[in-house]
């Protein structure tokens, strides 16, 4: 029996690519002292191809088909008169390949026909009969899943032929219709089968332009598959992209598409928003490396200049971030309102920015997305840090309705951005709120604020404020008793007090 090795065999077939005025011709390269074949009585089906035809027609010695093939005894006798009739009725041409096929179907095993298969799928064959061979097949209902595999495998190899010899991306694009044309179905998709092909060539531009006519053609339907992915071939190389940490090229590409007249699917939109959250988060922990190295004085401090080009950079990158979130509004359903609203939150989140991701949290509760409690808590701890206090204001009216747990979760937060941003006064009315809800801060939160205000305690109301809070702190057993004294110079005098 001839046995088929699948696309794992058949991938090493090496073919060309041209046109024709007549029709699309595929060339096979010559790969020679490739084919092993095994089993009782095996022989090359390149020798035996050869002989034959050299007997019946003064064909040319098949070169060598990178297919492993078993061929035994007794498929030798099966390989009748019919299958080289057929291979010489459909070389000469002279009738449609549909009529030849036919006229013998019932003379072509299911093995004889994917050998046709195989033989117009070599060096100087016309492959554009393997092409119609396959439709034929298809149409009469004789595609299995053996010979679809090798078909598909076929087509994968001419696609990676194409690419190896830089040919335009015309020509692949012409590749993957004829192949919807012939009904080729493949279970994954050949368009970001082709990106990814030309990503690992190395040929980046190359990738771009073939979406670029992928889109200007309107083919990307093409790729639907069965289960209603919503990818695209924008989306799939912007994905590629970020894979590689281009964030910013990433969203930059879906943006040059919409802006050249092209239409990337939505979902590329969102894979651009994506990117663009990313970018701001790798932004963000440069940032916090920078102040670190300030703080520990291993750099000088940012002049002036230096740190509006920083700010300049990420208000870039927001600005992008909300273009791409009016293309997705304007051009999608509200069904992916509160998907939006959540990429923009995210971007608001990575840049610091308390009103604006507020903001986005009541839309996502408008479009019926309610964000989760943490999300709650992270933007209250950036409006606290920033001291928006209309924000802060809103954001705690959910406080009331919560567990202890929760409410202890939610007001460390606040706590703990009131002492990011520096305001240690809040930070102790925070802190007091707490006691008095029967909550008790964790131990370094309580000392953070305790050191933010001795620090300045010569500030104007800060001593009244941190006598205040040692005093609720001692009361509630969270600090031993505490000394005050003051200094008075001009008379040498101490005073102290214990609290």
């Amino acid at each position: 029996m001839a046995t088929f090795g699948g696309i794992a065999a058949v991938n090493n077939l090496g073919l060309t690519y041209s046109s024709s005025s007549k029709h699309c011709v595929f060339l096979a390269t010559h790969q020679p002292d490739k084919p092993k074949l095994q089993s009782f009585a095996r022989m090359s089906i390149r020798a035996e191809f050869g002989s034959v035809f050299k007997r019946r027609s003064n064909f040319n010695e098949l070169k060598a088909v990178q297919l492993d093939v078993c061929i035994t005894s007794d498929d030798e006798d099966e390989m009748g008169e019919g299958f080289f009739e057929a291979i010489e009725e459909l070389e000469r041409m002279a009738r449609e390949p549909s009529d030849v096929l036919e006229e013998m179907n019932e003379r072509l095993s299911a093995r004889e026909l994917q050998l046709v298969l195989v033989y117009f799928a070599q060096e100087g064959r016309d492959s554009w009969c393997a092409l119609e061979v396959f439709e034929w097949l298809r149409k009469e209902n004789r595609v299995d899943k053996e010979t679809m595999e090798l078909m598909v495998s076929i087509m994968c190899t001419w696609v990676k032929k194409l690419i190896e010899e830089k040919s335009k991306v015309e020509n692949v694009v012409d590749l993957l219709v004829d192949m919807d044309c012939v009904g080729l179905k493949t279970n994954f998709s050949m368009i970001e089968k082709v990106i990814s092909l030309y990503w690992e060539a190395g040929e980046k531009d190359e990738a771009v332009l073939f979406v670029k006519e992928v889109l200007r053609r309107e083919i990307s339907s093409l790729d639907v598959d069965k289960e209603g992915n919503k990818g695209g071939p924008a989306g799939y190389l912007a994905w590629k992209m970020m894979e590689e940490g281009n964030y910013t090229n990433a969203a930059k590409l879906v943006l040059h598409l919409q802006e050249s007249g092209l239409k990337p699917e939505i979902y590329s939109y969102l894979i651009a928003m994506t990117a663009v959250v990313k970018e701001l988060n790798e932004f963000a922990k440069a940032l916090r490396k920078l102040k670190g190295f300030t703080k520990s004085r291993l750099i000088a401090q940012l002049d002036p200049q230096n740190v509006q080009l920083i700010e300049n950079y990420q208000e870039d990158l927001l600005t992008t971030g909300l273009h791409i979130s009016n293309c997705v509004m304007s051009e999608a359903g509200p069904s992916l309102h509160g998907v939006v609203h959540e990429r923009l939150l995210a971007m608001y989140i990575c840049a610091g920015r308390g009103s604006e991701a507020e903001q986005q949290l009541w839309q996502m509760k408008l479009t019926g997305k309610e964000a989760s409690a943490d999300l709650y808590d992270i933007v209250l701890a950036i409006c606290a840090s920033r001291n928006e206090t209309s924000s802060v204001k809103r954001l705690l009216t959910r406080v009331d309705v919560m567990s202890s747990l929760r409410r202890k979760k939610t007001l460390s937060w606040l706590l703990r951005g009131y002492i990011k941003g520096g305001h240690f006064k809040n930070a102790a009315e925070t802190v007091i709120k707490m006691l008095d809800s029967g909550l008790y801060p964790e131990f370094l939160d309580r000392a953070a604020v305790l050191q933010g205000l001795s620090r300045r305690i010569q500030l104007p109301g800060n001593t009244d404020t941190y006598l205040t809070l040692c005093k609720r702190l001692s009361d509630a057993g969270l600090i031993g008793p505490s000394l005050v004294y003051v200094h008075v110079r001009k008379h040498k005098l101490w005073i102290i007090k214990m609290l």
